[in-house]
């Protein structure tokens, strides 16, 4: 069950950028499309010409493509000049501070963070993106708050309560929950009447 995202820090932020709204198969093709005409290191990065990077995100998705193409080019500068060209040094860190240090880049909060800390083998570590959070609240996994970071904390640590600190078992869980939340346990007209789940899912009880 292996993700089709890369497993180094700087690549993981740019499968970020290079596409949007779209499924892993797809950002993966962008991804491949950027290697091939721009480089993947930060110094190549932040050598390519503004219409290359432009043309490789409106490929990934029409939605802000310009915006994500200059977010290549500054993230690829900022490592390359800031971080010597890699994050490893970032990975090093403290779960609290790594994380702190990866939320100052644009778009990622605390569920990019830890995608990466969880992805890189940095951290053992639950990352949770909207879908598996949606799945553990509704099957009663910490509380819903008006703030999203309270509610991902509370479902997190509830959820990591449960699982082996291990990181082939959190990668395991992260996929699933994901794939769940975006399969049956979706937003909007979720498959409850399909769901294994269904009759210990605090959601499927009272729909």
């Amino acid at each position: 069950m292996r993700s089709l995202a890369p497993e180094e820090p700087f690549g993981l932020l740019i499968w970020e950028y290079v596409a949007y709204l779209t499924d892993d198969a797809d950002r993966a093709q962008a991804f491949a499309l950027l290697e091939k005409r721009a480089g993947k290191s930060p110094e190549e990065l932040a050598a390519a010409s503004p219409a290359v990077l432009q043309a490789v995100c409106r490929a990934g998705g029409s939605i802000a493509w310009k915006t994500r193409a200059d977010r290549i080019h500054d993230v690829a500068v900022r490592v390359r000049d800031r971080f010597a060209g890699s994050l490893d040094s970032v990975l090093r860190l403290p779960y609290l501070e790594a994380r702190r240090v990866l939320k100052t880049f644009p778009s990622i909060g605390p569920p990019g963070a830890d995608k990466i800390l969880l992805l890189t083998g940095a951290q053992k570590v639950l990352a949770l993106d909207s879908n598996a959070l949606r799945v553990l609240l509704r099957l009663g996994y910490g509380q819903e708050h008006k703030s999203y970071s309270a509610s991902y904390a509370s479902a997190q640590k509830a959820a990591m309560a449960e699982l082996p600190r291990s990181l082939p078992a959190l990668r395991k869980a992260s996929v699933l929950l994901r794939r769940h939340g975006q399969e049956l346990c979706r937003r909007a007209d979720p498959h409850c009447v399909l769901c294994p789940l269904r009759n210990v899912c605090n959601f499927a009880k009272v729909k």
